[in-house]
């Protein structure tokens, strides 16, 4: 699993699950890659490290969708993801285990522009608010699903 020893904890959410981890496994890459046009365009604004999407994002190694590059992936278990931007070097790692599905956020903010940036976007809450929405909108897919 990559290392996560040079960026500092900031959060860790997590959300109760009542699905076989290969079907929240799917609803989470699911959610990745489905992301908006929106997320590209924000991607592209901060100078985000990757900015493409890769053709087919299957949450395997190496795989992109703006901003985030698979770094890690143990299928049904964890999705470490990692990216960079002007501001921030991140890594938002997905645990599914024992019933509920984890996301656990690092991150470095270097130089004052990156002091600025955390300000507005975790110390405000809104890291938070995001993260804790698409946990829920993952989980509320796989409620909707059965193993086949």
């Amino acid at each position: 699993m990559p290392t996560t020893d040079d960026l500092p904890f900031i959060d860790e959410h997590s959300v109760p699950i009542d699905a076989d981890s290969g079907i929240v496994w799917d609803a989470l890459v699911r959610s990745f890659r489905r992301s908006s046009n929106g997320a590209a365009r924000f991607a592209r604004l901060l100078g985000c490290d990757p900015l493409e999407r890769s053709e087919a994002f299957d949450g395997r190694v190496g795989e992109s969708v703006p901003g985030f590059r698979v770094a890690y992936a143990d299928r049904g278990r964890t999705l470490a993801l990692t990216g960079r931007h002007r501001f921030a070097r991140y890594a938002l790692t997905f645990e599914i285990h024992d019933g509920r599905l984890r996301a656990l956020t690092h991150a470095a903010f270097p130089g004052l522009r990156g002091a600025i940036y955390k300000a507005a976007v975790i110390r405000s809450g809104a890291h938070s608010v995001v993260t804790r929405r698409m946990l829920r909108r993952i989980t509320a897919t796989t409620s909707r699903r059965t193993p086949s």
